[in-house]
């Protein structure tokens, strides 16, 4: 369903070649840690892809779900000071003063009006939005390598959604292939 909004909602998220966001176990480091290899040089492009240099200073708020938020606090610093974050669970309870807890994608686009540029990261909450029609561009990292098995970044959907292609580009010192494409109908 389209809803009349006042933000754009934006994915910016790693998947490895065969579709994989994330190991079974939640692991990252086949992403976060690409084993340098050479990789052939970039052809310019006429429109590159975002990159996270790009991508996350336009960012005004973050929509995440709870796997990616204990995600997160794992990694020691807050990754996200300045920024508005909202964290979709029904579980959590309240208590960081960083977040705010909603219980689901209605309640979280409620709390958006006026939020200007949302990310919105985490394999579930990400399906939920698109399901939803309120992603308005994705951004996707595939990285060179096969894991095999882990959470996918794409479910079923009951229907079609209709991408246009703003920008591509490989980055040859990591061979990450940035796709980034405006969501065009649902």
């Amino acid at each position: 369903m389209t809803r009349e909004r006042s933000w754009h909602g934006c994915v910016f998220i790693g998947v490895s070649l065969d579709g994989y966001i994330a190991k079974p176990d939640g692991d990252l480091g086949w992403l976060t840690e690409l084993e340098p290899r050479e990789h052939a040089a970039d052809a310019p492009g006429q429109h590159p892809a975002l990159d996270w240099d790009s991508f996350f200073p336009t960012i005004d708020t973050l929509v995440m779900g709870r796997t990616t938020y204990d995600t997160v606090l794992g990694f020691g610093e807050w990754p996200f000071e300045g920024k508005r974050v909202v964290v979709l669970s029904t579980t959590l309870e309240a208590g960081d003063d960083r977040i705010t807890v909603a219980g689901s994608v209605d309640e979280a686009a409620a709390l958006l009006d006026e939020a200007g540029r949302v990310y919105i990261d985490g394999g579930r909450t990400i399906q939920a939005f698109l399901g939803a029609g309120l992603v308005d561009e994705l951004t996707v990292s595939v990285a060179p390598v096969l894991i095999g098995s882990g959470a996918r970044l794409f479910g079923d959907l009951d229907a079609d959604v209709l991408l246009r292609l703003r920008g591509t580009h490989a980055t040859p010192e990591d061979g990450l292939v940035r796709i980034t494409y405006d969501v065009l109908a649902r």
